[in-house]
């Protein structure tokens, strides 16, 4: 057993032999604000208060209840869920360690902090303490009425908590405040996007990894958050528009009432739609995440000083088609319905003649003069890869590189690790190809115990895990993922003249302008249709 004080009291965690080598101090379940419920449902969360005596740390906390398709039998969910988890190799080191903060994906709306995908054995080997934690999700966390009873961004409010918990108290634990990286993926990328621009944030880190996502993904922002609520109260048989009275009905609904939603504002909205995200916040006196218009903010707002290192998998898309699926379904609209290959960004914000004339340069691209079908539904793939994550994530890229070190990367590791079009589903269009999907990335930094294998440590394998972990830790460290010549290639800073950037496969390359032509084009239609989403000035 191994003890820490923190500022509410006593923490008791535990020393943990690492299967790959080593020890660390685990401590789990820490509580870092008070339990969000009752009058403090839709709320920012409030500080957690001291507590007598010593606390045990040794079993997580409570996961924020939701509906997990990919964990169905998932257990220890609770409205109660604003816990953390810190993991050290040294609680007195003879110097504070670097911090690295992952901040969970899923959409908004399924995930948690804990070991069963997010454990620590892979980066703690290289001496970094890592830190996890839950935060609400869907409309416990992201639910908008434009009121000051529910004004938005409970979920990211939480997120800005635990970091600033963790400023507080990481030195404890033998961390570095003043070294503090945040990490996502997904979902937890667009979040930590939008750390690099909320006031909330500024000064609680001094690197960040969005993984595979971006404030400027479309589904990063919320889209007609108080439509999508008052849809919701009508769904649940409550057809008020009253602010107060709806606040009242919210408050009041049983969990499971506020899980597993499906709520399209517009009959045109594609069912990849992910359904909550991040308000421009009206200003009711409170702490407000964010507010403004987000491509602005990136262009002009983005914390000074802060290192990024970003980039995407060979194959994102193939969680589109989980998400919309099944494929014959999206083969059935990218035929019949033009405006199937508008871009998303433009979907959401340009009139329905642009949404065309975008759309057939789009499906020109892919297709040519070939019809969309089963043969070819590889193209709607790529697609799907740009539509989701990778426009959004290049174009932050472009912008932030204008005043922050940018390192951006594509990530084509291949190895019996990628599972995750199993996960998804998936996998029967895949059986023939070597696919890098969406959140196979993951399964290099973590063990992730629910869908893969113990590694050998002396595997091609656990090279590519080592490699992969120290580009991570790398950057974490120094600011540089290749600070010298031991991973045998030098990673430029990406800019908009030179287009540096690495692919990260099971060897690592440098190179120019990922995935040119397809950016080039998506570039091109949203300067034409949508120049604020573009990074033209």
């Amino acid at each position: 057993m191994v003890q820490v004080r923190v500022s509410e009291g006593v923490l008791e965690g535990e020393l943990v032999q690492n299967e790959y080598g080593g020890s660390y101090c685990s401590f789990k379940g820490i509580p870092y604000a008070q339990p969000p419920v009752g009058d403090l449902r839709f709320k920012a969360p409030q500080p957690i208060k001291p507590w007598q005596g010593v606390r045990q740390a040794n079993k997580f906390g409570p996961v924020c209840y939701q509906f997990n398709s990919i964990n169905p039998s998932l257990g220890n969910m609770s409205e109660d869920c604003l816990y953390l988890n810190v993991y050290t190799p040294d609680i007195k080191p003879k110097k504070p360690l670097p911090v690295m903060v992952w901040i969970h994906g899923g959409g908004f709306v399924w995930g948690s902090g804990d070991d069963d995908l997010y454990g620590p054995q892979f980066l703690i080997r290289h001496d970094v303490v890592l830190v996890s934690f839950n935060y609400r999700l869907e409309a416990l966390g992201f639910l908008c009425l434009d009121t000051e009873d529910i004004p938005g961004n409970a979920g990211m409010k939480d997120q800005v908590a635990a970091l600033r918990w963790v400023k507080k108290n990481i030195s404890n634990f033998g961390g570095d405040p003043e070294n503090i990286t945040i990490f996502g993926e997904s979902a937890g990328a667009g979040s930590v996007c939008y750390h690099l621009i909320s006031p909330m944030s500024k000064g609680l880190f001094k690197r960040a990894i969005p993984q595979s996502g971006a404030a400027t993904c479309f589904w990063a922002v919320a889209f007609e958050p108080r439509e999508k609520a008052i849809l919701l109260a009508k769904q649940l048989g409550f057809e008020s528009e009253d602010d107060k009275e709806l606040y009242e009905f919210f408050k009041k609904q049983p969990l499971k009432a506020l899980v597993n939603l499906n709520l399209p504002v517009t009959l045109a909205q594609k069912s990849y739609e992910i359904h909550f995200g991040i308000v421009s916040e009206k200003d009711f006196g409170q702490e407000r995440f964010f507010y403004g218009d987000v491509t602005e903010a990136v262009r002009n707002k983005t914390h000074e000083g802060i290192d990024i290192m970003t980039g995407y998998t060979q194959d994102e898309g193939l969680i589109s088609i989980q998400l919309g699926g099944p494929l014959e379904h999206i083969i059935t609209r990218a035929k019949r319905y033009r405006e199937m290959f508008t871009p998303k960004l433009i979907q959401n914000n340009c009139n329905i003649i642009d949404q065309l004339k975008a759309a057939r340069k789009i499906r020109k691209f892919y297709f040519k003069d070939d019809d969309v079908s089963m043969e070819n539904y590889v193209q709607i793939m790529k697609f799907l890869n740009v539509d989701m994550f990778v426009y959004g994530v290049m174009l932050s890229a472009k912008l932030n590189s204008r005043k922050n070190k940018v390192y951006l990367y594509k990530f084509n590791c291949k190895t019996e690790r990628n599972c995750f079009d199993r996960v998804f589903g998936v996998d029967h269009l895949t059986k023939d190809m070597s696919v890098v999907s969406h959140c196979d990335d993951l399964t290099y930094l973590f063990p992730i115990p629910l869908f893969t294998k113990k590694v050998a440590q002396n595997s091609e394998t656990f090279k590519v895990i080592d490699r992969v972990t120290k580009l991570w830790t790398n950057f974490a460290k120094y600011g540089n993922p290749t600070p010298d010549a031991s991973l045998g290639v030098q990673w430029k800073p990406y800019t908009l003249a030179a287009q540096d950037y690495l692919d990260i496969g099971n060897q690592l390359v440098a190179g120019k302008s990922p995935d040119k032509e397809e950016n080039d084009i998506w570039e091109s239609v949203h300067q034409e249709y949508l120049p604020k989403y573009s990074a033209s000035e």
